[in-house]
């Protein structure tokens, strides 16, 4: 298959899966993929940004798609939602060689060093009954950091073992 081919595919299938698995979840577990506090379990697809730089574009057409046709879904989440997992993806990919115990932990990271603080500031300003405050602000980079670090760290490591345990991360090379 030509590079070019490749790249579109691992694009286009991880966008699709992003979208399908939290359309899935917010079905099975209504809320958790979209409220304030979300484990979005599709955002363990983010190891991909490690293996491939398709990955990039396609984690954050995903990203676009679902909050672009969740009703409930903020304006600004289009853009905000979007960049932040395009700004993690690239982290990741760059800094996808930086390992502790064989695991790429500070990539790992990177989707709640991202989401953290933008999508903090979104809910800050959205939702909060009191209007911005400063411990609002804290209090909600903290739970969307929490959130993404916990889904990451924990399903995407083991994905990411999975993957590795199979020799399968050569797939995407």
């Amino acid at each position: 298959m030509a590079k070019k081919t490749r790249f579109l595919v691992y694009g286009g299938v991880l966008a699709a899966l992003y979208v399908v698995l939290t359309y899935l979840q917010n079905w099975i577990w209504p809320g958790s993929a979209t409220m304030a506090v979300q484990f979005r379990f599709s955002e363990a697809l983010c190891v991909f940004a490690c293996l491939t730089p398709a990955a990039i574009p396609g984690l954050a057409v995903g990203c676009l798609i679902f909050n672009l046709s969740w009703a409930q879904a903020l304006p600004l989440d289009w853009l905000v939602g979007t960049a932040a997992t395009l700004g993690a993806g690239v982290c990741m990919w760059l800094l996808r060689k930086v390992r502790i115990k064989k695991l790429p932990i500070v990539a790992l990271l990177m989707p709640a060093v991202w989401n953290a603080p933008l999508v903090g500031l979104e809910l800050t300003l959205y939702l909060s009954e009191v209007g911005f405050t400063w411990p609002v602000l804290g209090w909600n980079m903290l739970t969307v950091f929490v959130g993404e670090a916990a889904v990451v760290c924990v399903l995407g490591s083991i994905l990411y073992t999975a993957l590795c345990a199979r020799r399968m991360e050569k797939l995407f090379r």
